[in-house]
């Protein structure tokens, strides 16, 4: 069995995908996955490079994530281009992944953690969506405390991204991260029983 794992930005993903592993879950990070096409010599980060010019690399070769970022965040269309260099590959690594790991461990759980699943259409690619939710506001502070944002950064950030309330609506399985640590670990026990996991 597959789930897509999404959310909005700081609403705690990695939370629930970790208590899952701990459940014996197998976990696939796209965000991981999106890191390791930006490495040096990969050629998704020479595309990116090729487009947004050598001042997004720094001396040693590896990505200037901050600089990048100030382009794409600040700029939609830059966004879309960016994505459109870098979604495919990642796209492709996670398919590979799932089928090697079903192959593997069959009727194990793959848990794929995608923070853009829905604004990527990804639906499709899994049997159910579970959906990690905290309110908007709640989002921008923990962000801003995570990241050291100002308000209009974090806003930038969580603007980019579907908003979490239609994410909520679209979820499969939804799980509410504003309640504590012990509220959203019983809603992870509660799903895991249910799956007959």
């Amino acid at each position: 069995m597959n789930i897509g794992l999404t959310g909005g930005i700081a609403t705690g993903k990695s939370t629930v995908s970790q208590m899952l592993v701990e459940r014996g879950a197998i976990l696939i990070d796209a965000d991981v996955i999106a890191r390791e096409v930006m490495e040096p010599g990969h050629p998704v980060l020479l595309e990116v490079r090729k487009r947004f010019g050598a001042g997004i690399i720094q001396e040693d070769g590896t990505l200037n994530r901050k600089k990048l970022g100030e382009i794409v965040f600040s700029n939609p269309k830059e966004r879309k281009v960016l994505n459109e260099i870098t979604h495919p590959a990642i796209r492709s690594e996670i398919k590979m992944r799932m089928a090697n790991y079903e192959a593997a461990q069959p009727g194990c759980l793959i848990v794929v953690d995608i923070p853009l699943l829905y604004e990527s259409g990804l639906e499709s690619m899994f049997e159910q969506v579970m959906v990690v939710y905290v309110p908007r506001e709640m989002q921008l502070k923990r962000l801003m405390q995570r990241d050291g944002l100002t308000l209009e950064q974090a806003e930038a950030r969580v603007g980019a991204q579907l908003d979490i309330e239609r994410k909520k609506e679209r979820a499969d399985i939804l799980v509410d991260n504003s309640l504590g640590l012990d509220k959203t670990e019983l809603q992870i026990e509660d799903f895991w029983r249910n799956k007959g996991l």
